[in-house]
């Protein structure tokens, strides 16, 4: 875990009102790839919450009251069209994002998120798996390193069928089937470096 106390401040804050909001929600991104065992830096923090019931706007009251504002103008109409809030922690000016989750896959890693000790904070963390898929989707260099790194922490636990299921259905609806054949060279490498 990182020892960024400016990080972790502005985490248990954002924790506190999401847990206020009623809603599901979890850490994703870099914090959650440390969580998982993978030593990496980060200077913001991800997460996601089930949008389908959410208030957008109370959400945004409770984030205010906790010193989380909106990091651009109109962040709420914003949101409604990206499904992702660009948020600061004031205090620290911690960058945050918190995508709006409406697929059933999120539905579903959302329930499969485990509790963790992070700082202060006690949150819902996206397991090793599914952290995989998310970070497939949004496929920069530092994703891609970090599918590595989990693939070859979690090897013996992640279902990779599973995984390669949902790469490939991401990679069709995103139109960027390429991304199929990124993800097996990937695979391939770290299960062959992983064999006894």
């Amino acid at each position: 875990m990182t020892g960024d106390a400016s990080l972790l401040e502005a985490l248990a804050a954002l924790t506190r009102a999401l847990e206020r909001s009623g809603q599901n929600f979890m850490l994703i991104g870099g914090l959650a790839v440390i969580a998982r065992g993978v030593p990496r830096d980060t200077d913001d923090i991800d997460a996601t919450v089930w949008a389908p019931e959410l208030d957008l706007g109370h959400l945004l009251g409770l984030l205010q009251a906790e010193h989380i504002t909106g990091r651009i103008r109109e962040v709420e109409a914003f949101a409604r069209r990206n499904q992702v809030l660009l948020l600061e922690h004031e205090p620290t000016r911690t960058p945050l994002e918190i995508s709006l989750a409406w697929l059933p896959f999120e539905r579903e890693a959302l329930a499969r998120a485990e509790t963790l000790n992070m700082g202060d904070a006690r949150l819902p963390v996206a397991v090793a798996e599914d952290l995989v898929v998310y970070k497939v989707v949004a496929w920069r260099d530092r994703d891609r390193a970090d599918v590595e790194r989990l693939l070859t922490a979690h090897r013996r636990s992640i279902d990779l069928d599973r995984v390669r299921d949902l790469v490939r259905q991401f990679a069709e609806a995103l139109g960027e089937l390429e991304r199929i054949e990124e993800f097996e060279r990937l695979v391939q490498r770290v299960y062959e470096i992983g064999k006894d």
